[in-house]
């Protein structure tokens, strides 16, 4: 035996029993056969029309957008500005010009003869004599054309006083400057940490 299936030729059927025959359509008056097409014109345009108004709100939709985008990446564009700007001013307030230029508007002199402190052993190198308070120096110990026109503190405080007398409260801060630290009582203050 093989293992291939044996091949049959098709029976051929007669002559009769190959299928319904045609036959003519018998014909249709002529106003019933445009009305189906017209609905289906009809239809059609209709659903045209509606693709065109969706596509054009969508596109609307999508300008609108592209506005807003653009709109917000001008203020993102333009807060970092103000970032940077900020982030000048903070580094010009914390420089050791200014540090400098505030401690001798606040009364403190510089001492001509430092002495340090060595840690390791608690040795005192140098002589300690007190820093003479007579007279501040004129110009900045330390110059820097960066902090020219920033009032140092005792100024700022001046203005404040001034304020202070055209009815503002004494212990509320002016907006956007920070509070006054508390006054120092028994040593040094030391930050609270956990």
């Amino acid at each position: 035996m093989s293992a291939l299936p044996a091949q049959t030729r098709p029976v051929r059927r007669p002559a009769t029993e190959r299928g319904p025959r045609l036959r003519p359509v018998p014909e249709v008056p002529a106003g019933t056969r445009g009305r189906p097409r017209l609905a289906y014109a009809v239809v059609a345009l209709a659903s045209i029309g509606a693709i065109a108004i969706v596509q054009l709100l969508l596109s609307i939709a999508m300008t609108q957008g592209a506005y807003e985008m653009d709109e917000q990446l001008l203020r993102q564009a333009e807060l970092r500005r103000e970032e940077a700007k900020l982030s000048d001013d903070l580094d010009r307030m914390g420089s050791p010009q200014f540090l400098a230029m505030n401690a001798e508007a606040l009364g403190m002199v510089p001492n001509a003869e430092p002495v340090y402190l060595r840690l390791s052993d608690g040795a005192v190198l140098g002589e300690p004599t007190p820093a003479g308070g007579a007279a501040a120096s004129a110009a900045p110990l330390v110059p820097n054309a960066l902090i020219d026109g920033v009032p140092p503190v005792t100024e700022q405080a001046e203005g404040k006083t001034a304020k202070e007398g055209q009815g503002g409260r004494p212990d509320a801060p002016a907006a956007g400057t920070p509070a006054a630290p508390p006054a120092l009582t028994g040593g040094l203050p030391t930050p609270a940490t956990h």
